[in-house]
């Protein structure tokens, strides 16, 4: 399975059209959030449109520029997943949107607790879908809001800005691969024990990711490759 991993486009349509060949080799789509422009957006909608023309499968959250309202506008292209457990071709995927509260200056901004309760529907179903120990082998989670202590929400003064309890809850459900962004200069892959962290940076900034996974004998997912790539 091939993911095209994308975040924080911010409304720059020109670098989405500047992918059309990872468009065509993807398998899926996988968007952390921020359609908008800071202070406009206006320009969400069209970020959305346009990915929606460049790949059948996508799967997203919202970020912290986009507006909270804006949820509707994915859930009726049934691309959202944030609040969300969505089963493809294997594999299990839920998000969380949203950043964690800090200058009070953008739109979409939570406190943790009520990140992490994007995820109740995976607790809901993890009786049924998880390990005896709680586990998920085929789990896959987008927040825009990274996890923290990882070099993907270092900032460059070395300070980790992420969220605890998304961590905790990573190290809690092990899934197999965590999407995030909103720290555009924290653009790394990183690992949460056997989980692999990727923040792709910002598109708007002409940054991506790439990650490639195939399931294992016991029918559990496994990341084989994971690459941050520019256009």
């Amino acid at each position: 399975m091939k993911f095209l991993i994308l975040s924080d486009i911010h409304g720059n349509l020109e670098n989405i059209e500047k992918l059309d060949e990872k468009f065509k080799q993807a398998d899926c789509v996988l968007f952390g959030g921020d359609f908008s422009l800071f202070e406009h957006e206006e320009t969400g909608k069209p970020v959305l449109d346009a990915l929606l023309k460049k790949h059948d499968t996508l799967f997203s959250v919202l970020g912290n520029c986009d507006s909270p309202d804006f949820i509707d506008e994915i859930e009726s292209s049934d691309v959202s997943v944030q609040g969300e457990l969505t089963f493809h071709d294997g594999f299990a995927i839920c998000g969380s949107g949203g950043g964690t509260k800090f200058t009070g200056t953008t739109p979409y901004e939570r406190d943790e607790d009520e990140i992490i309760s994007d995820f109740d529907v995976v607790e809901n179903s993890s009786e049924e879908c998880a390990d005896p120990d709680g586990h998920w082998s085929n789990l896959i989670l987008i927040m825009h809001n990274p996890p923290k202590n990882t070099a993907c929400d270092a900032l460059p003064n070395g300070i980790h800005v992420g969220s605890e309890k998304l961590r905790a809850y990573i190290e809690k459900r092990t899934p197999f691969l965590v999407v995030t962004g909103h720290i555009h200069e924290a653009c790394a892959i990183d690992t949460i024990g056997n989980t692999t962290v990727i923040n792709p940076g910002s598109l708007a900034e002409g940054k991506y990711g790439w990650v490639e996974a195939s399931k294992t004998s016991d029918g559990s997912w496994k990341v084989e490759k994971a690459e941050l790539l520019t256009v």
